[in-house]
Parts: structure tokens; sequence; C-alpha cells
């Protein structure tokens, strides 16, 4: 393993890289379910579409991560990226309306753009072409996306993430519905039939946070994980005891076989070329164009921001093995078109991995190894409550924020746009939309205060291309 891996060389040992990983499984194995739900919905296909979405996640992320453990060495995990799935399903509306095919056809041409996409990114991949426009995003901006991520993190953990419903499936949030109502009063009067369930989830969450927070503070290894059970234990027990109903009840008549049989009828290579070049070249190019941008400055502001809490980045804001580590992501994002399921790419939830010690591949290969098993043991992780996942998040997320130190803010060129970002990000959901945000800040400040400089001329054409995605494309 320390062959391979080079673990006494990071500082790290087989059972910390064990823990990261799990710890990153848990706190983004919530995609597994939920990728299939957001792909395919009510609409037509129904449950085999999903059982073959949700073995495409599975499969697609699995591989992903063995490559990034392989390939780069490193401790980032990958998905199917939140954002760019919902970005897919409407896609695949669109496409069904423009040409009157079935949501199953529609969602087998859609898979076309992401393949498309994929095959750009290797090549940009091997021609160093991503590392460049890493590289033209200017210090203090690639300073400034760790904090804004961070502040993305609280924003889900404290926010989107509780998965409070009433029964007519209405959803409700914590800092919105709970912490937002003037009195305890008005909020159960609001959330009505679901305030029991966001009570526990605020106390389940919160404790969770300060249990992991106590045992980092003791330097007691595996704390996120820890704290994650205490709080699913927690859960757990409020279900039983004041919500009456059985945390484990869903365990009972899971299915624990992977339905391969609809995977390969639906998706596995299924690509609908006639149906894709039904759109028209101009729609196709735009929609690969968009999907390539959104994609590239995600996983872009997810390793820079991670490997800078990691410590991986040198005195000019580079990652050894970027490369390698955006060619793990390509290959992934065209594993994921074959299989089935929107663009993969590199999780914002790696920093949890990364906070508990993660350092290596092997943190990597341990979440990838779980993401596989998951096709058996899919039952297991969907007991693991949102309000456990919470308190990682949050924490994380708070941990993130000392990535602010870096940032001059007595210079108005990296103020402005790292300001931008901090609020673009958790309000838009977007990481890439927020860098965009903040290559336009960074270029119009430089162009106007005379500062204009032919070492950020890549960084002015990347502006303009934000500015004609945000305002031009249809």
């Amino acid at each position: 393993m320390d062959k391979i891996f080079k673990l006494k060389e990071n500082g790290t040992s087989v059972r910390t890289e064990i823990v990261a990983g799990l710890t990153t499984f848990m706190t983004m194995a919530y995609i597994i379910a939920l990728n299939p739900n957001i792909l395919t919905d009510w609409r037509a296909g129904g449950d085999q579409l999903w059982n073959a979405v949700f073995l495409a996640t599975c499969l697609a992320s699995g591989i992903a991560m063995i490559c990034m453990a392989f390939l780069a060495n490193k401790p980032f995990c990958l998905a199917p990226g939140m954002g760019l799935n919902s970005f897919f399903a409407v896609v695949v509306v669109q496409i069904a309306t423009l040409t009157g095919a079935t949501y199953v056809a529609s969602f087998q041409a859609a898979l076309i753009i992401v393949l498309a996409e994929g095959i750009v990114f290797i090549i940009l991949t091997l021609f160093n072409i991503r590392e460049k426009i890493i590289e033209a995003i200017p210090l203090g901006v690639r300073m400034g996306i760790s904090p804004a991520i961070g502040l993305m993190l609280l924003n889900i953990g404290v926010g989107s993430n509780a998965q409070v419903f009433d029964t007519s499936m209405n959803p409700f949030y914590v800092m919105r519905d709970f912490f937002g109502s003037l009195t305890a009063t008005s909020a159960a009067n609001t959330m009505t039939d679901a305030y029991p369930a966001m009570v526990l989830t605020v106390v389940t969450m919160f404790v969770g946070l300060f249990v992991i927070i106590f045992l980092a503070h003791k330097g007691v290894r595996g704390a996120v994980i820890l704290g994650m059970l205490a709080a699913s234990v927690l859960y757990w027990a409020g279900e039983a005891i004041f919500l009456g109903t059985d945390p484990f009840a869903s365990l009972a008549g899971a299915s624990w076989l992977p339905a391969f049989g609809d995977m390969v009828d639906l998706t596995f290579l299924k690509f609908n070329f006639s149906g894709f070049l039904e759109l028209g070249w101009f729609t196709v190019i735009t929609l690969i164009i968009t999907f390539c941008m959104i994609d590239m400055f995600d996983t872009i502001g997810t390793l820079v921001s991670t490997a800078s809490r990691a410590g991986m980045l040198d005195e000019n804001g580079r990652m050894p093995q970027m490369k390698q580590a955006l060619m793990a992501d390509a290959v992934g994002t065209v594993v994921g078109s074959c299989t089935g399921t929107s663009t993969v790419t590199t999780f914002v939830e790696s920093a949890s991995g990364v906070e508990a010690g993660g350092r290596t591949g092997l943190t990597a290969l341990t979440c990838g190894i779980m993401f596989l098993l998951c096709m058996f043991i899919a039952p297991v992780a969907a007991i693991i409550p949102a309000a456990a996942t919470s308190s990682a998040l949050i924490y994380v997320g708070i941990l993130m924020l000392s990535g602010l130190k870096h940032v001059n803010f007595d210079k108005i060129d990296q103020a402005a746009p790292v300001a931008l970002m901090l609020i673009a990000m958790p309000i838009s959901g977007s990481i890439g939309h927020a860098i965009g945000i903040g290559l336009i800040t960074f270029s119009v400040i430089n162009l106007t205060s005379g500062k204009s400089s032919k070492r950020y001329l890549l960084t002015y054409i990347l502006a303009v291309l934000f500015i004609v995605k945000f305002f031009l494309v249809a």
C-alpha cells in the first residue's frame, strides 16, 4: 500500500485513509438515490429507468474514483454532479418537447451530449489546456474559492439538506422555516405534521456537529465519521421514540440484487444519435459548450479548494498531479455517459475526507469501492439520515472559511471578486457560475483601472465566455 499510494511520504496511514474514504462516502452517499430521482422523476421509464440510472451512478462513480486513486493518487471523490444532473433532466424534457420522442429516447439522446463533453475534456487534458485555464484564474480569486465553497457547504448543511416533508410532500428548510419563524408556535403552524421531524432534524444536526467539534478538539482520528454515527443513532432513536416510525423498515422489503438487465436494456451504450441530430447543430454545440463550462469550473473550484485545505498547493497555487486528477474526472464523465448518467465531477464533499486525514488515492479508492458495493448494499446507505450528513457538511464548511486569511481585502481586485463569489456560490448553488462572476469582476476592475496585462489575457477570454453564457445563450 505504501509503495502504491506513498502513505509515509504524505504523512498518513492505511487506517486514516480508509476512515477518510468512509467519511467522504457517508457525506456523499445521498447521490446514489438522489441522482436517479432527479434524472427520472415521475416521467416515463418508471422503475426500469430508475434502476438503470441507479446502477450507472454507482458504476461511473466507482470507476472514476479508482482512476483518481491510481492516476493522480489524490483523495478526491467523484460522482454525478448536483446542478449538472438537474440541468441534464431539463435538457431531456426539452428534447422530448422539440422532437416528440419519449422520455427514454430523449434521455438516450442527451447522453450523447455528456459523451461529447467527456471526450472534449480528455482531449483538453491531454494537451494541458485545462491546467492552463486553472492557471488563468488570478491567485487572489483562486484563494477565495475555498471559503466560498465553505459557505455553500454551510448553506447545504443548515439549509437545503434537511429533507423534511409533510404528508403532502411539501419541503421545509431549517433556516427558512425553523429558525426563520418568529416563534416555535408559528413554526409548528407552518409545518403542521412535519414539525416534529424538523425538531428532531435540528437537534440531530447540531448534536452531531458538537460531537465532531469536541472529538476534533481532543485530536480523535475519524472525528467526522464518529460524529455522523452519533448523529445517526440519535436520529434513529428519535424516529422510534418520538415519531413512532421504524428507522430500519426500508431494509425489510429492500432488493439486494442489482437490476443489470434494466441498465443493459435502457442506458448501457444506448445512444440515440437520430434523436440527437434532430436538435440541429447550433443547439447541439451550445448544449455541449454549456455543459463543458459548468463542469470545468465546478471541477476546478472543488480541486483547488480541497487541495488548498489539504496543503497540497505550492506557493503559486498549483497542485501536483493536477493533469491526472482532471483526467480521472474526464474518464468518469465518459463512463457515465456509456452507462447512463449525467456528468461525473469531483464532489465538494471530498473536503470531509480531507478533514478526516485523507491525503492519498487510498481515500478515493475506499470511497469508490463503497460506491460499487452499493449496487448490492444500497438499502444500508439509504438509511443514513440527512441530518447526520448535515453535521459533517457544517463542520467542514466552517473550517474552509479559514481560507479567507489568504485573501488581501485591501486590494479591490481581490476583495470584490471574492466577496461576490462568497455570496454567489451558496445562493446559486453553482461553483462554476460563482467563479465566472468572480472572473468577470476581476477582469472589469483590472481593465478599467489601467492594470491590464497580457498575462491575464486568458482570464479576460474566460470572462467574455461567461458573459456570453449568462446573457446570450438561449
